[in-house]
């Protein structure tokens, strides 16, 4: 199979003539082209089968030790001038990168299959949606990309409409971490990644295109690509109130994106738009519009469980890949905070032994279509995408951080989300639970200078008649004995009602320096363990500690020098007045 797009068919045969693959497969997106990868997988052992009697269609894939994680380190943007990357991104030249990147795609498909992968990020129909083209020498990338996007002939039926689309080359190369980058040309619409199989590398619809070349687009164009889940929250009246949200990676973004309202909550439903990335377009209305442009999750194991996330384990039984998690005498997926049960292989395929670590890695994930979720949202399909009441910030922090307060309005609400912090996880290579800025939990995503990103996000204020509403939340702070002072999970809830009683103008507030808080009485403590003295905890401002951490956001804000829209500055000097 050939494109009717003569650019696409011109840069396929390039890639071959460069990489040298003993065979081209133009993918159809099929069930049938889905099972002849699969069966691949397992005659070579890319894949080994899981318990088909309790978990059929799901199989497990094993990475190698030491690609297990993105590689920030390793991850490049190249634009013509280093300073439109910013300080944010590691920068290099496109012609150095694409010299560098030519030498080792060279001839490194010979002997395998180069899979074709045409891929739409969004509604097949949406006028919001992008497409791209992933080209892989990877059966896994290109099983994973059928679950995670709309793959296959009607996103190259859209891609010959359209004219336009991402150009993703990848290959697993010899999977040496000495010979392992991922680049991205914005100026191009073009990604290039070699040397890893491992998901945010190697599945390019997903960080690289669907956040780093789509945050780019979305300035040229006029709308903003954000990594953010989407969820609709349906009152008893059937109101239904749309909201997204940011938070880093392994922070709880998928638990709240599919989160069961508590008992004491009768009549309440939460519906699962997205659980990781959101485009948000203005509408003629002059609210924002978001669509979802995944059509799958590729979300953290570990943690996972009937405790914390009922859903994401309903949906888990069938037809879904797992990477890296453990398996149990019965042949099941195991991770911990999975159940009692203990496995018998760890996730390297060892015999299971504590002293080797956790059973399966920290950072094991599951892919699996959203159509599988029991709290799915058909609205995920809806060409114009949802309408935006709030936006929440939200990241990992032990200390200082409220339970959740209100920005006082959208240039403020920018600054909260341009000061964000939390403390690190597996997610990514590195040391964890180091607390570092990640602005909009974007700092791994956005393809270009942050300063002018920021610009970006404060002209809404200048083209929308209806903003969203601004919060920023805590779901991880500690008492002095270290331990959680909020139940999280599917108590979150009880944060969320309070935000939207916000966004329709119901509900009281408390000022403060950092923002607009609730009164302990706005939060509806029925049926849930914690003491008034411990909300009033949650919901205190130090303003000494605050005063100490507004003069580091004002060091993280001068690293963009002149680029910094004045805006930001403004507010944070103010904000630090009102502390002292």
């Amino acid at each position: 199979m050939q494109s009717k797009h003569d650019q696409l068919n011109q840069w396929v045969n390039e890639v071959a003539a460069l990489t040298s693959p003993a065979q081209v497969h133009w993918c159809d997106g099929s069930q049938a082209e889905y099972d002849q990868l699969i069966r691949l997988m397992l005659d070579c052992g890319d894949l080994l089968e899981l318990n088909q009697t309790t978990h059929p269609g799901c199989y497990l894939h094993r990475s190698d030790p030491q690609d297990v994680a993105r590689v920030e380190h390793l991850t490049f943007i190249c634009t013509t001038e280093e300073q439109d990357a910013g300080p944010n991104n590691n920068w290099l030249a496109p012609a150095d990168a694409h010299r560098r990147m030519d030498e080792l795609f060279a001839g490194c498909m010979q002997g395998r299959t180069m899979y074709v992968v045409p891929y739409c990020m969004g509604p097949i129909d949406s006028p919001l949606s992008r497409c791209g083209v992933e080209i892989t020498d990877s059966a896994y990338v290109a099983a994973n990309m059928r679950l995670m996007t709309r793959m296959g002939s009607a996103a190259l039926r859209r891609i010959e409409r359209d004219g336009v689309f991402v150009k993703g080359l990848h290959s697993i190369g010899e999977l040496d971490p000495a010979r392992r980058f991922i680049m991205h040309f914005p100026q191009e619409l073009q990604i290039q990644s070699y040397g890893s199989g491992y998901g945010g590398n190697a599945l390019l619809g997903k960080k690289c295109h669907a956040l780093r070349i789509a945050s780019y687009q979305a300035r040229q164009e006029g709308w903003l690509a954000e990594h953010m889940l989407i969820v609709g929250i349906e009152n008893p009246q059937g109101e239904k109130t749309y909201v997204a949200a940011a938070f880093p990676s392994a922070c709880g973004k998928t638990n709240l994106a599919m989160l069961i309202p508590p008992a004491s909550y009768p009549g309440w439903k939460v519906w699962t738009v997205g659980d990781d990335i959101c485009w948000l377009h203005p509408g003629e209305d002059g609210r924002l519009w978001a669509i979802n442009p995944e059509a799958g999750f590729f979300g953290v194991a570990p943690g996972t469980s009937e405790a914390t996330n009922p859903n994401a384990l309903a949906m888990l039984n069938k037809d879904a890949i797992f990477t890296n998690v453990a398996v149990t005498a019965n042949n099941e997926p195991w991770w911990e905070g999975k159940s009692d049960e203990l496995p018998v292989k760890d996730w390297q395929g060892r015999d299971y032994d504590p002293a080797n670590g956790p059973a399966a890695h920290p950072n094991s994930r599951f892919t699996v279509s959203i159509k599988h979720c029991p709290s799915y949202s058909p609205q995920a399909e809806a060409p114009s995408g949802v309408p935006i009441s709030a936006l929440i910030f939200g990241g990992r922090r032990a200390s200082l951080v409220p339970l959740v307060f209100e920005s006082f309005d959208w240039q403020h609400g920018v600054l909260v989300g341009a000061a964000m912090a939390s403390e690190t996880t597996a997610a990514a290579t590195g040391a964890t639970g180091i607390v570092r800025r990640d602005p909009m939990a974007m700092q791994p995503f956005c393809g270009y200078n942050f300063a002018d990103y920021w610009a970006h996000w404060l002209g809404f204020a200048d083209r929308l008649e209806h903003l969203p509403k601004v919060f920023h939340v805590n779901w991880f702070r500690k008492d002095e004995q270290g331990q959680f002072m909020w139940p999280g999970f599917g108590e979150n809830m009880r944060v969320l009602e309070w935000i939207i009683q916000r966004c329709h103008g119901h509900s009281e507030s408390l000022h403060s320096p950092i923002g607009h808080l609730p009164r302990p009485e706005d939060i509806n403590l029925e049926g849930v363990d914690i003491e008034p003295s411990a909300l009033t905890q949650l919901l205190s401002v130090d303003r000494q500690s605050w005063a100490a951490e507004l003069a580091q956001i004002k060091v993280h804000l001068e690293q963009f020098g002149e680029r910094l829209p004045a805006g930001l500055m403004d507010q944070q000097q103010r904000i630090a007045a009102d502390l002292n």
